[in-house]
């Protein structure tokens, strides 16, 4: 490859991550020249904010019109960090039409409409990366698609959000109650002015939906994960699972079971010794097990504008250095496995609720979990009376029957509050 070849950019988005790609790709410019012999340029920047247009920017390099982009025939690859699923979505459908490659950094695109766009890519012969879409700078993506190829993954684990993580390291600190530290990440910049997505468990949902469509060779789309987020997860839960040797973590949990896949995001108890439990702050970490490998960790900054676009450039550089297309167009989904039922899967469960102080209440808790074959590991009441709290951790049991167990367990006259429940690793 000779040493002048000039590859052309279209940047789609000048926030955040679009600004960082830009500034990255001038920074970095004659190191990627030198080790690569790509002269990269942005050539064009589609941001129809003029707030967005920074004075240190040419003037000349925004556009308001993607035509601009996609009727140049001298930019070659065109990256989306616009976010959203209309108009992201048309603007790569076009691209790859007009032959272009593209980058992006889109997970809700994806988990919800990448099928079209991934068998786009494979009709028209394209490259569609999108390493910065699940982990910002840790290389998750390239890892499980080249790497692990015959690992053989059974099961995924991953903290993939950072601002949930934030606020629960900070809860398992002891600093503030969930509302007081959400309200610190906010003023900090790592939760979003409305933080739904993130502290409901959606944006993990998305990420968890890729990395299971990659995991198990088989599509998985936002609508097939059950998610829960972190916003009933009080001081208490966290200062309980602390006692007992846990941290509480928002885990995104893909699973291979019987042939079947299961994808799910959750609020759990994480166990002291496990690698997971030691990822703090708005980091990210993916956790794999597979029956040729063992259990293998990546974690590494999960967000933030610099560290999401390290990972598109090295996916623009990579695309750069590719003469074949091959598999790595696609999400690699030649498999069409089916879910493994919901309430079938297996789980232990930490629950907390208020109880009368009167002789003969566990004893008659314990019933209850025995008529449904729940195994309970411990036990722990705290306090006196009206305010007399017990804490239970059982053994993993089908979903179906710890459920239905909890379901009798409220109808109980002894039993004062509403049950929290918690999943445990």
């Amino acid at each position: 490859m000779g040493r002048d070849r000039v590859v052309r950019i279209g940047l789609l988005g000048f926030g955040t991550i679009g600004s960082s790609v830009y500034r990255l790709i001038n920074k970095e410019h004659d190191q990627i020249l030198e080790g690569t012999g790509v002269d990269l340029r942005v050539a064009k920047v589609l941001e129809i904010d003029p707030k967005k247009r920074p004075a240190d920017v040419p003037e000349g390099l925004f556009t308001a019109d993607f035509a601009d982009i996609l009727n140049d025939p001298d930019i070659d690859i065109v990256v989306e960090v616009i976010g959203g699923t209309t108009f992201a979505f048309d603007f790569l459908d076009a691209a790859m039409r007009a032959g272009k490659n593209v980058v992006t950094a889109n997970k809700q695109l994806l988990a919800s409409r990448g099928q079209s766009l991934f068998e786009l890519a494979g009709d028209e012969g394209r490259h569609l990366r999108f390493e910065a879409a699940v982990a910002g700078a840790i290389p998750i993506i390239k890892v499980m698609r080249e790497s692990m190829i015959a690992a053989g993954i059974k099961t995924v684990y991953g903290i993939v959000n950072g601002t949930t993580n934030y606020i629960l390291t900070k809860m398992y600190a002891d600093e503030g109650d969930y509302a007081d530290i959400l309200k610190k990440a906010q003023e900090l910049g790592y939760a979003e002015a409305d933080p739904t997505a993130d502290v409901g468990g959606g944006d993990a949902a998305a990420k968890m939906a890729i990395l299971g469509s990659i995991a198990f060779h088989s599509r998985v789309k936002l609508t097939d994960v059950a998610y829960e987020g972190i916003q009933n997860v009080t001081l208490g839960d966290v200062r309980y699972a602390k006692d007992l040797g846990f941290v509480v973590k928002l885990i995104g949990a893909a699973r291979l079971i019987d042939g079947q896949v299961s994808v799910r995001v959750f609020p759990a108890l994480v166990p002291e010794q496990h690698p997971l439990a030691s990822i703090n702050g708005a980091n990210n970490a993916v956790f794999l097990q597979g029956d040729e490998i063992g259990e293998i960790m990546l974690m590494g900054p999960g967000a933030g504008g610099q560290q999401t676009a390290t990972a598109v450039v090295s996916d623009i550089v990579s695309i750069t250095n590719t003469k074949d297309v091959g598999f790595l167009q696609s999400c690699s989904c030649y498999r069409a496995l089916g879910f493994y039922p919901a309430d079938e899967v297996e789980s232990a469960f930490f629950i907390k609720t208020n109880v009368e102080d009167v002789s003969g209440v566990l004893a008659r808790i314990a019933s209850v979990f025995g008529d449904h074959g729940v195994s309970i590991a411990s036990m722990i009441q705290k306090g006196r009376g009206a305010e007399a709290e017990l804490v239970l951790i059982t053994h993993p049991t089908k979903e179906k029957n710890f459920f239905a167990a909890i379901a009798d367990m409220k109808a109980l006259n002894c039993c004062t509050s509403e049950p929290m429940t918690l999943r445990v690793l």
